[in-house]
């Protein structure tokens, strides 16, 4: 479903070049959970956002899917993106002039859902996530974990295939992050992709498979509870 070869990504300004990843080699299921963990600054949330086609990468290749992705244009990258990836991040991202019904409606605006399927696949997944209540809400008037309950219920109201998740609970209590953490769980059980970046190794060891990156590399990968492998060439899960 996702597979890289020599992945790189590179930051130009006038003064510096950074190298944020370096041959990334990894290949991804579908039906997995995977969590990626590592430092901060290690390039964890850049791979993400190349895996999340929110950014092209400077080298390398990229596949989503069977296709060859990683030359695509901004356009053929969104269209790729709405239709097969959802987002959950670790700030919610959700907008505050929109109401909780509003916020978890817009993907299914840009895949130009129809307005009475909306409503059903929006009110279907906010009572999954028992945020029904609150439907007409807006952001600032809920807690951290019901503000990351719509986010979730953004990320997969228009059932994706692969679910990305920046420190998904970065910003929850122990309990709110737990639960968020199921919900992760309940979906992948239902057959949906997961990849997760993670500082908690204790959420890390939610997923299938575990990769950790130093220094923008890809250094260890390990089964959960299993033993870490070395690998700077290909992880492959």
């Amino acid at each position: 479903m996702i597979k890289t070869h020599n992945l790189s990504k590179i930051f130009t300004t006038e003064e510096v070049e950074t190298t944020a990843l370096h041959n990334i080699n990894i290949h991804i299921q579908e039906g997995e959970f995977v969590s990626i963990m590592g430092p901060s600054g290690c390039g964890k949330s850049t791979l993400l956002n190349l895996i999340g086609l929110l950014d092209s990468p400077s080298g390398g290749e990229y596949y989503l899917l069977d296709e060859e992705v990683a030359g695509y244009t901004e356009r053929r990258r969104a269209k790729l993106r709405k239709y097969n990836i959802g987002f959950i991040f670790q700030s919610f991202n959700l907008i505050d002039e929109l109401t909780v019904f509003e916020n978890a409606e817009l993907p299914l605006l840009y895949q130009k859902i129809s307005s009475a399927e909306r409503k059903e696949r929006v009110e279907e997944i906010l009572d999954f996530l028992q945020i029904a209540h609150r439907r007409n809400h807006f952001p600032q008037q809920l807690s951290g974990g019901q503000q990351q309950r719509v986010a979730v219920a953004r990320a997969i109201v228009g059932k994706p295939k692969i679910i990305l998740a920046d420190e998904p609970t970065g910003n929850l209590d122990s309990k709110n992050g737990e639960d968020v953490m199921n919900m992760l769980v309940d979906l992948n059980n239902s057959g949906t992709t997961i990849v997760m970046v993670t500082h908690s190794p204790s959420h890390a060891d939610y997923g299938n498979r575990i990769i950790n990156l130093f220094d923008g590399e890809v250094v260890t990968q390990s089964t959960n509870g299993g033993q870490a492998v070395a690998d700077r060439s290909e992880v492959r899960l």
